[in-house]
């Protein structure tokens, strides 16, 4: 699978998050702790079934940006869960989605990296849609308290982008792996330090909800979604990262009966046309055939 077939894929799997958070009844705290707990456990078993060793020498290397990683990980998360909690889904999630502008605008001068007019074009687009959903028929403090927690949630995902840029000869699936542990431990360490207790043991439903999103939305997505970061662009992960938004108002439009009015509708269509703008070019026979990235 192709770094960006693999991105869009995570960004399809996270734009649904909300749908599962929306349905849990414990604490957004909570609702991480077990999400990067379950994460953990199911990398775990994927190493010990594929009897692959961790790259401890890599990992070592490595360890600055992975504990950085892990603790933005873990608050961006508890932040944007709790988000979804004062406001709505789609609401939530677009405003977090600022990141990938904040990201798109730092790439030159931390990354390096060259900008295009059809890039620039693209990002227009996108940022245009965003604010189209967010503000237009928006009353004055409609959506405080939840605008605030998803925006520092947005600082801390796109704090996450750039430290896992900075993390090299560590594979995907071992970048996520220890990054999950972090965020567990720090997680739990904030959980015990404001309830006084270690673990909350959720029941009925609950019990299903977490587990889909500790096994598919964490386990599974984020290392697709770690993986290929690391063979694109900054510009690129900014423009794909759209998808994630787009996707989450449509699903919470479908499985939550959440408000979907036309302007929401211009607004996806612009953050789905410009990510499509953004990526438009002649591709060759080896484009066409990707990078097999493992």
């Amino acid at each position: 699978m192709t770094a960006k077939l693999k991105f869009v894929s995570a960004m399809l799997i996270f734009g649904s998050i909300g749908i599962f958070v929306k349905n849990i009844n414990i604490p957004s705290a909570e609702i991480v702790q077990w999400r990067t707990i379950i994460g953990s456990i199911f990398l775990l078993l994927v190493f010990v079934i594929k009897k692959k060793p961790i790259d401890y020498t890599g990992v070592k290397r490595n360890w600055i940006p992975l504990i950085i990683a892990g603790i933005v990980l873990g608050g961006g998360w508890a932040f944007l869960f709790e988000a979804f909690q004062h406001t709505s889904v789609g609401v939530a999630t677009m405003l977090y989605y600022c990141a990938p502008i904040i990201v798109f605008s730092l790439a030159p001068v931390i990354f390096k990296e060259k900008v295009t007019t059809q890039q620039v074009i693209g990002i227009a687009a996108a940022v245009i849609g965003m604010l189209i959903v967010n503000l237009v028929g928006t009353r004055v403090g409609e959506f405080s308290s939840g605008a605030l927690y998803a925006l520092i949630a947005a600082l801390l995902y796109a704090a996450l982008m750039i430290v896992n840029k900075y993390i090299h000869e560590v594979s995907g699936l071992e970048s996520t792996f220890v990054q999950l542990i972090v965020a567990a431990l720090i997680m739990t360490i904030y959980c015990f330090a404001t309830t006084g207790k270690l673990l909350y043991l959720p029941a009925g439903k609950d019990i299903l909800l977490i587990s889909i999103l500790g096994i598919l939305h964490t386990g599974i997505a984020f290392s697709m979604y770690i993986t290929a970061m690391k063979h694109l662009s900054g510009q690129n992960i900014s423009l794909f990262s759209y998808i994630d938004p787009a996707s989450a108002l449509i699903f919470a439009f479908i499985f939550l009966e959440e408000s979907l009015k036309w302007y929401q509708i211009l607004g996806a269509i612009l953050i789905f046309g410009g990510t499509l703008f953004s990526q438009m070019k002649k591709y060759n026979i080896k484009d066409l055939g990707g990078q097999d990235d493992g």
